[in-house]
């Protein structure tokens, strides 16, 4: 799926197999009746990948990919501090839409290599 891609630079190759990724990571979680707010909201404190619904709550998506696991597999790579970089950027989004306290949230991981994906629900 993630094969084939021909364009100009390393960079541009990596962004679109990054944004294919992301595509199937959506549909996944779309089939399972989630619902997308938003995609790639970027701030100050860094960028959160996929934001949906799930009935009351908000979730918080980072979506890896890894074609290969030499450096670790695409679940290891979301460290402790990659972990804070995405709550900081969360509670930057809910104090943007001026959701309150009370809003509850979670935070997901979508791990993918090119034959699996794993979608692991309150991840941190």
């Amino acid at each position: 799926m993630f094969k084939g891609f021909t364009l100009g630079t390393k960079k541009d190759t990596t962004k679109a197999v990054g944004d294919a990724a992301e595509d199937r990571a959506l549909a996944h979680i779309e089939q399972h009746g989630l619902t997308l707010v938003a995609r790639n909201f970027r701030c100050k404190c860094g960028e959160i990948d996929l934001i949906l619904k799930d009935g009351d709550v908000l979730v918080f998506v980072e979506v890896r990919y890894r074609k290969r696991q030499d450096y670790g597999s695409a679940l290891e790579s979301v460290t402790a501090s990659k972990q804070k970089k995405i709550h900081n950027s969360a509670q930057y989004y809910l104090q943007t839409k001026a959701l309150g306290e009370s809003q509850a949230i979670r935070f997901d991981v979508v791990a993918m290599s090119p034959n699996d994906i794993q979608w692991i629900q309150h991840a941190f």
